[in-house]
């Protein structure tokens, strides 16, 4: 039952966010558009700050089980990490956005939602580290990924397919035939 009260507050959190932008997010929008009161949120989540936190990692718990199901399917953490959003992530990225525009917010304290985001992005460094020997070619890997995800963020165009399937293979030091698409 908290589980799923706390559910119902995130799934509120992350509509509103995509409703209105974070700058109209109010800890009674957000109960009252979970069907709550505001001292319920308050037991679940004592702040806004860590109700967004709570929001980022339940994404970041989103895009670990994403990247499992791709490995699971014969991808490579790799090439999923430099791999452009989908469009179907459009959510994720509007809701990452929220979460950028709140950290940068007027009163610049939102440790907590930081430092979630610093863990999912940890998180994710173990399997580059896993995957590739070279710790430096791994941090390679991860600011180019961060790179192509930022600029999803940003709104950014897409590179062009070819262009961005080569420049996997080369970071990857693989070769795909002309024909194939990695998980790119």
């Amino acid at each position: 039952m908290v589980s799923d009260t706390r559910d119902r507050i995130l799934d509120a959190l992350e509509r509103l966010l995509l409703d209105v932008g974070v700058a109209q997010v109010t800890l009674e929008g957000v109960a009252a558009a979970a069907g709550v009161s505001k001292g319920g949120l308050l037991y679940h989540f004592p702040t806004k700050e860590s109700l967004l936190a709570s929001m980022v990692r339940r994404l970041g718990e989103r895009a670990d089980r994403q990247l499992a199901d791709a490995v699971a399917k014969g991808g490579t953490v790799s090439e999923i990490y430099l791999q452009c959003p989908e469009t179907e992530s459009a959510e994720e990225i509007a809701l990452f956005r929220s979460m950028l525009a709140a950290m940068r917010s007027a009163d610049g304290r939102h440790d907590e939602v930081q430092q979630a985001v610093a863990d999912v992005m940890h998180s994710w460094d173990a399997g580059l580290a896993a995957e590739i020997d070279d710790p430096v070619q791994a941090e390679i890997v991860r600011l180019v990924g961060d790179g192509i995800y930022l600029a999803a963020l940003l709104g950014l165009p897409e590179p062009d397919r070819d262009l961005h399937r080569q420049v996997v293979n080369r970071l990857l030091g693989t070769n795909q035939p002309e024909g194939e698409v990695s998980a790119t």
